[in-house]
């Protein structure tokens, strides 16, 4: 894909917002540092899904897409057919949404603003190959939150709780379909519970450590619709080396 001339992004950016290269395919991504910007774990979601997902010309859903830097990802990793990301933040839903028109991926790519709490509105069940989510990782505890925040909302479960992406997973994939989350190790309980209640079964589960001598920061996990009870334990990823670079594998993931 030939990159993006500086004449042809600006019609895309508004005030305050950057436009970021993703080291693939000559894929740009709108980001805006006061609302929304995409973190690592996405990427490394991006990756854990495109590595495992036995998926050939497939489709895709995103939960909690963000800016849609997981479709964009995908796009550029899978032979995915049709991937969709639904946001439930408009603001946000539209900056993704003019990512995906930037690099010419309308016919590939669909942003829904939406609630996933009513996916059966926007999708039909088992209609998808596999799902992914980065969802809001912290409970809403008796602190100080301001549910109108932007990136409140991406990290607290003000909007939808882990039950509410694992509800709509369960909906809309097909039987034997791959599910992808990225969560924190404080909640692998959580997850792992709310994905056999909601009949997807944790097939691999990947732990990531920021340095080999360091507790794992984020985990990865694979579920598969009505599977057989049997996980997989993979060696850790590391994120550093000694030497403070990132290691070789990270460097895959990001496509340097």
């Amino acid at each position: 894909m030939e990159k993006i001339k500086t004449a042809d992004k600006e019609a895309y950016i508004q005030n305050g917002e950057r436009l970021d290269d993703l080291q693939r395919n000559g894929l740009y991504i709108i980001q805006d540092p006061d609302k929304f910007c995409f973190g690592m774990d996405a990427v490394l979601l991006s990756g854990f899904a495109a590595d495992h997902a036995s998926i050939a010309e497939g489709n895709v859903l995103d939960l909690c897409t963000g800016n849609g830097i997981i479709p964009l990802l995908l796009s550029a990793k899978t032979k995915a057919s049709y991937i969709i990301g639904m946001e439930i933040q408009p603001e946000i839903a539209d900056m993704a949404d003019r990512s995906v028109r930037m690099n010419g991926l309308s016919d590939k790519i669909e942003i829904l603003t939406c609630d996933i709490k009513e996916a059966a509105k926007y999708a039909d069940a088992a209609s998808f190959d596999m799902v992914t989510a980065n969802p809001p990782y912290f409970k809403v505890g008796h602190g100080v939150i301001n549910p109108e925040d932007t990136r409140t909302i991406s990290r607290h479960e003000v909007a939808c709780t882990l039950e509410d992406v694992l509800k709509a997973a369960a909906f809309v994939l097909r039987e034997g379909g791959y599910f992808y989350i990225v969560h924190k190790p404080q909640r692998l309980s959580d997850v792992i519970c709310c994905m056999r209640e909601a009949g997807i079964e944790p097939k691999t589960l990947k732990m990531v450590h920021p340095r080999i001598d360091a507790e794992p920061s984020i985990i990865l996990i694979e579920g598969r619709k009505g599977a057989g009870a049997e996980t997989r334990i993979e060696s850790p990823l590391i994120i550093y080396g000694s030497d403070g670079k990132y290691t070789e594998e990270m460097y895959t993931i990001y496509g340097y």
